[in-house]
């Protein structure tokens, strides 16, 4: 079979535009999945979150109360520090109580996610085994149970990740209240500080996605070059044809190829990205100089200035954050919905009613004009094949590679279906049988061997 040639860079990044944001309607499915795993750990955490959204501005208000009592303290002549130890401690409460909710926000995503992680799992080998064997034979379609394997961790920390946005569009919401009371100018700067950035950083995540996608293939056959070439099972073999060059300069090759094109990328969107970072920053010192001159003319206090200056740095770094794990959730997603694409994958329906296996095998197998050609071959690896197995009787299938001698066991065994003829157990065609009760037959047969 002719091998699927990865496509070029500049396809690949068409393709990625499309591709992002649409993935994120997957989400919701994602969560009821998330819920099933622990309802229990899941509101826990949620909660947790809710509660620590909170806590940057509530740290910065109680802080600014904390300079304008110092200064308010230090111009009397009679210092009364009751007020400044109520609001050092406050502050200290809400420290210690946010330390202790991040703990329990890490603990309860490690548990969830492990039990998420073994579910999701579970239900690809589930599906794996509902799938017939021409499905998994045929490469494009193995490709798509590669991806949807491979991602497990990556959608461990997608739901992390997303619950973490729920948490930062509270802090954020917080912030911005916060800044609009004292200065709502600063906003446009900080919109000017981020949405660069985001743009850029949303860009080169589908991009990524679509090299990713197009080198599953290649990307196994790397897995597969690791293990024959560093195996003890293998080295056998390696060694007595000498297989060690063309598997070293075949992998040398594929990975020369994959780097340069990641390194490509890679390149373009830390240029970008430095650029857009260093607006940014001009960005925010522009707000930080703007407040300074606000205190300077007496329109703020001290403590305002620390609570502004505090709450436009937090701001503007969880914007950046909300804004980063935005464009890795939104390539995640396109993970996640490989994953639900082959959980969704629909498999034949077969007869509701069956014909019952006959007890005891009278008169055996017969094989009647037996047809059969791989799919997407023009070839047919069996042509009108006649004979019979009578019962009780032993035979071998003796060939050369190739005459189809594996593959006529695979039809007997109903992993395929003739694409002509038939095969008759007692005169009843076998296809009339339940698979699973079918094969349950011949497995009784061979464990009396062993």
């Amino acid at each position: 079979m002719a091998r699927r040639a990865p496509a070029s860079i500049k396809e690949q990044s068409k393709k990625g535009k499309t591709f992002s944001f649409s993935a994120l309607k997957t989400l919701p499915r994602f969560f009821k999945e998330i819920w099933r795993a622990s309802p229990k750990l899941f509101v826990t955490n949620f909660v947790a979150r809710l509660l620590t959204a909170i806590s940057p501005v509530a740290l910065l208000w109680v802080g600014k109360l904390i300079i304008d009592e110092v200064i308010l303290q230090i111009s009397l002549d009679q210092q009364d520090l009751t007020q400044l130890w109520t609001y050092v401690g406050i502050e200290l409460g809400i420290a210690i109580i946010a330390d202790l909710l991040n703990r329990l926000i890490n603990l309860t995503d490690g548990l969830i996610g492990d039990l998420y992680s073994n579910a999701s799992s579970e239900k690809i080998i589930r599906k794996t085994n509902e799938l017939t064997l021409e499905q998994l034979e045929d490469p494009d379609f193995y490709d798509k149970l590669e991806r949807a394997r491979q991602q497990t961790s990556g959608r461990v920390g997608l739901m992390s990740a997303s619950l973490s946005q729920i948490q930062s569009i509270i802090s954020i919401g917080s912030l911005i209240a916060g800044l609009i009371y004292f200065e709502p100018l600063l906003i446009i700067l900080l919109v000017l500080s981020i949405i660069p950035s985001f743009i850029n950083e949303a860009k080169y995540s589908s991009h990524r996605y679509s090299v990713a996608r197009s080198w599953t293939a290649e990307r196994r056959e790397l897995d597969y070059l690791r293990f024959i070439g560093a195996n003890n099972q293998t080295a056998k073999e390696v060694k007595l044809f000498g297989l060690t060059d063309y598997i070293a300069a075949r992998f040398r090759k594929l990975s020369g190829d994959y780097y340069e094109i990641n390194k490509k990328l890679s390149l373009k969107q830390s240029i970008y990205g430095s650029l857009f970072n260093v607006l940014g920053i001009l960005s925010y010192y522009g707000a930080y100089i703007f407040i300074i001159f606000k205190v300077i003319s007496g329109t703020l206090s001290i403590g305002e200035l620390t609570f502004l200056s505090g709450s436009f740095n937090r701001l503007r770094n969880n914007l950046q954050g909300f804004f980063s794990r935005f464009t890795a959730i939104s390539e995640s997603s396109l993970y996640l919905r490989d994953y639900f694409d082959f959980l969704d994958i629909e498999v034949t329906d077969e007869a509701t009613v069956y014909t019952p296996i006959p007890a005891e095998i009278k008169e055996g197998f017969e094989i009647r004009n037996v047809h059969f050609g791989y799919a997407g071959s023009d070839l047919e690896v069996l042509k009108g094949i006649n004979f019979k197995i009578r019962a009780g009787e032993k035979i071998a299938f003796v060939g050369q590679n190739g005459a189809g001698k594996t593959t006529l066991i695979k039809l007997i065994l109903r992993f395929y279906e003739p694409t002509k003829g038939e095969i008759l157990l007692d005169g009843i065609n076998i296809s009339k049988f339940n698979k699973q009760e079918y094969r349950k037959t011949f497995w009784s047969h061979i464990s009396r061997f062993f």
